[in-house]
């Protein structure tokens, strides 16, 4: 009788995807969650509109990267210096402000149920809030490549 394997390796890509994003919308959960709890400059009304963020700021986050990704492969393929200024800042203007549409998303879907406070009408805290979440899911991704069978 054939044993079954389990390992990651034997999943089909989509529930790769479906286990990855999973694990990223619970981390940026967790992160919501824990300064909305300890930091007074993060205000959320429920557990499930922190879920319903979390999932908004996912898709978000993914699509943004994206699209920054794309834009840096366009012009890493042409030659000379200018495209490399561009692709500089083409980043910088999508990594950035991606973020000012990320706070209109959320603050046009939850209105005051999510509120950012603090220094510059909350713009600081909801930064605060995207990089706890980019370095908790860092983090994240590094334990899990650090338990593999290498």
């Amino acid at each position: 009788m054939e044993e079954k394997k389990q390992g990651l390796e034997y999943f089909s890509t989509p529930q790769k995807l479906f286990v990855g994003y999973t694990l990223a919308i619970l981390v940026d959960l967790t992160v919501l969650n824990l300064l909305d709890e300890f930091w007074q400059y993060v205000n959320i009304s429920s557990f499930i509109v922190s879920l319903g963020a979390a999932i908004l700021l996912q898709l978000l986050l993914k699509l943004s990267i994206g699209l920054e990704h794309k834009l840096a492969n366009y012009f890493k393929s042409k030659p000379g210096t200018a495209p490399k200024v561009y692709r500089g800042i083409t980043t910088y203007i999508i990594l950035v402000g991606s973020k000012f549409v990320m706070l209109a998303a959320i603050d046009f879907v939850f209105g005051d149920a999510v509120v950012f406070s603090g220094p510059y009408n909350g713009i600081v805290a909801f930064f605060g809030v995207v990089f706890a979440i980019m370095i908790s899911e860092a983090i994240v991704g590094k334990i899990y490549r650090a338990l593999g069978d290498d």
